[in-house]
């Protein structure tokens, strides 16, 4: 879980999971959107990927990337039971 929050404390990376709610996109097509190089853009896609938020697939000489939504369904089923048992007390 450390790993997903890590993942999320950042803009860059949670503008690139809002990229990819659209579609999946190559790590060029999502480099494009940044004004940021194209190294610093393949590591926030390291960590999406470690925090299981994006999956990635060789495609011929492309890396695309897709977001992964089991993982946030399984986030808002977890603070949704915080916000359960805050309601029991």
């Amino acid at each position: 879980m450390n790993k997903l929050f890590k993942a999320l404390n950042d803009m860059t990376r949670r503008e690139i999971l809002i990229l990819l709610k659209n579609g999946d996109l190559s790590a060029g097509e999502i480099a494009k959107k940044f004004n940021i190089s194209k190294p610093s853009i393949s590591h926030h896609l390291d960590i999406l990927k470690e925090a299981e938020l994006v999956t990635s697939e060789k495609q011929g000489q492309f890396v695309v990337y897709s977001i992964n939504t089991t993982i946030i369904e399984d986030l808002l089923q977890w603070v949704m039971t915080l916000k359960m048992k805050k309601n029991e007390n």
